[in-house]
């Protein structure tokens, strides 16, 4: 019998009412599993596992390298495919971090809720019916980790939350969805992942990779106080990926010192390479060594290079990592 691997992160779809009010981590890999209708006439065998049981938000780098090696696990003992239950706050961090280090063609489906079981109208058990049948498709093999929400199949390069609350929050702007779930069948396009592994080295939990966010008058004071207590920075730019002339000197500083990744704070599209020529622009940033991001967006251009750093890379191979994905 077909087997697939369910591990529980956490997360909302995993929540229920605190005695302190709000919503808490309450069901482990199990309870899910077993409040999904129709999953017994699939004929898997669907095996259940709690790795942690937290909000999204307090997931660390640590508890990334514990579950990439659970997955790993299961794929070792003969898992068809798998799926992990999430937190949707940084869902698309986790994919992309499972998209790296899992050297697998074995489909890794990552999914969460965006309404808790309790609330009407819960998406967590569709979901979770979803992204088995995605994981155990022949079509999903050798894409990567993806993200299955609201009967779509994302990409995790490409994925991100889009919205607070609407249970259609995930997008993959400039690129769409890889395919749709269709009256329970996936429905998929074939986009191949990205040609590069990196070990999901224990050390990647030591390091401090910062994101900075670049706003109108911007001095570059936060990044010159705050810089020196980093290993590397990317740097989320206004537009196709600029800064404004007076923060120009920080940046230069800071980039003689560490690897800073150029990727932009628009939410869509690619930095640009050599359109623009003015002090702080792309061209004159790259100039000044800092790494291009390609597509992706700030936080999963964060991941990228705390794994790059843990495993030691230097600028050459970071730079050929983040060309990947130009």
């Amino acid at each position: 019998m077909t087997r697939v691997a369910v591990i529980g992160m956490g997360g909302t779809i995993a929540m229920a009412p605190g005695a302190g009010g709000g919503v808490v981590p309450a069901l482990d890999a199990s309870d899910l599993v077993a409040a999904v209708p129709g999953l017994a006439e699939l004929g898997l065998e669907i095996t259940a596992c709690g790795l942690r049981s937290l909000p999204s938000p307090s997931i660390g780098f640590g508890d990334l390298v514990a579950l990439a090696g659970t997955v790993q696990a299961e794929i070792d003992a003969g898992a068809a495919g798998v799926v992990v239950t999430h937190g949707t706050d940084t869902i698309e961090e986790t994919a992309l971090f499972l998209d790296l280090t899992i050297d697998s063609d074995v489909p890794v489906v990552v999914t969460g809720a965006m309404r808790h079981p309790t609330s009407a109208g819960a998406d967590g058990p569709a979901n979770l019916f979803a992204a088995i049948r995605v994981a155990v498709s022949d079509a999903a093999r050798g894409l990567g980790a993806l993200v299955v929400m609201s009967d779509e199949v994302h990409g995790a390069r490409f994925v991100r939350k889009g919205h607070t609350s609407s249970t259609a929050a995930f997008v993959s702007p400039g690129f769409g969805p890889l395919g749709l779930v269709v009256e329970g069948e996936p429905r998929l396009r074939g986009t191949p992942r990205v040609p590069l592994h990196l070990p999901a080295a224990p050390g990647v939990s030591d390091l401090r990779v910062a994101l900075v966010t670049v706003a109108l008058g911007d001095d570059g004071e936060l990044l010159r106080l705050g810089g020196p207590a980093f290993d590397g920075i990317v740097l989320a730019g206004l537009g196709a990926g600029h800064v404004p002339a007076t923060m120009v000197p920080v940046v230069s500083e800071v980039a003689a010192r560490v690897p800073v990744v150029l990727a932009s704070r628009t939410g869509s599209g690619p930095v640009l390479r050599h359109t623009y020529g003015y002090p702080g622009s792309e061209r004159d940033l790259l100039d000044r060594g800092l790494v291009h991001a390609g597509f992706l967006d700030p936080a999963k251009a964060r991941v990228l290079l705390q794994l790059l750093l843990a495993n030691g890379a230097d600028r050459a191979a970071i730079v050929s990592a983040f060309d990947h994905y130009r």
